[in-house]
């Protein structure tokens, strides 16, 4: 990986994409190296980062109909534009339509999030590196079947010269510097959201420390949490 590509080593939304590879309901189901709602929330933080700062996204899926289902909605919300491209194999790398979408981005940095760890992320990281391209895999955007199986995989890629980071840390290094206003409020909303401790942490800053006023949910957010809410009292009942 040539250090010209990055900026002194580190990622900008300018020398980047990032890769979103079968987060589907049956992956999700088979991952058991990290809560699966702690999984789906530092996900959302990594596609959050990637569309706040307009950076490329590829979002693939390996047998959609046949086996694991759509990829989740959260996600697809995010990037209603994109037409996820359907795989069969494990591997992606080994699709001429996403090799084609690599090559379309113009980029050499990919971040790759993808369920399961051990094969889905792995198998395309160590070949995309043979290809010459700087592979970031974000470990806790993407799961394996154990622990052993995600960790293996983890070091499988670092060995082999890939580096692995966290959803929050993209987030950060994508906005840097504070002093950079134009996306900074949309930044700290996704640290609100999604990013627990510092969340609450920044939240609090913000309203007894500069007085700000409280936080509060969209109404379209709230809407859907009371449908999805009445929804479940209804199968309840039923």
């Amino acid at each position: 990986m040539s250090a010209s590509s990055t900026d002194r080593g580190l990622l900008t939304p300018e020398n980047c994409c990032v890769v979103f590879i079968d987060h589907q309901p049956q992956m999700f189901f088979g991952v058991a190296s990290i809560d699966r709602q702690t999984l789906l929330n530092n996900l959302l933080v990594l596609a959050k980062a990637a569309k706040i700062f307009r950076v490329p996204v590829i979002l693939t899926a390996v047998e959609s109909r046949g086996f694991s289902g759509d990829i989740t909605p959260q996600l697809l919300a995010l990037f209603p534009d994109q037409v996820p491209i359907e795989r069969t194999s494990m591997n992606a790398w080994d699709s001429k339509e996403f090799t084609s979408a690599v090559k379309k981005t113009g980029r050499r940095n990919f971040l790759i999030a993808a369920l399961w760890s051990e094969a889905c992320l792995a198998f395309p990281a160590l070949q995309m590196l043979e290809e010459g391209y700087g592979i970031y895999a974000v470990e806790d955007a993407s799961g394996g079947t154990s622990q052993t199986a995600h960790a293996a995989a983890i070091r499988r890629i670092e060995q082999a010269g890939g580096v692995s980071l966290t959803a929050l840390q993209v987030l950060l290094e994508f906005q840097r510097d504070w002093a950079r206003r134009e996306h900074y409020e949309e930044v700290l909303a996704v640290v609100k959201e999604h990013c627990g401790a510092y969340g609450q942490g920044v939240e609090y800053a913000a309203t007894m420390v500069h007085r700000a006023p409280p936080t509060r949910l969209a109404k379209n957010v709230l809407s859907a949490a009371d449908t999805l809410e009445s929804a479940a009292l209804s199968r309840c009942k039923d």
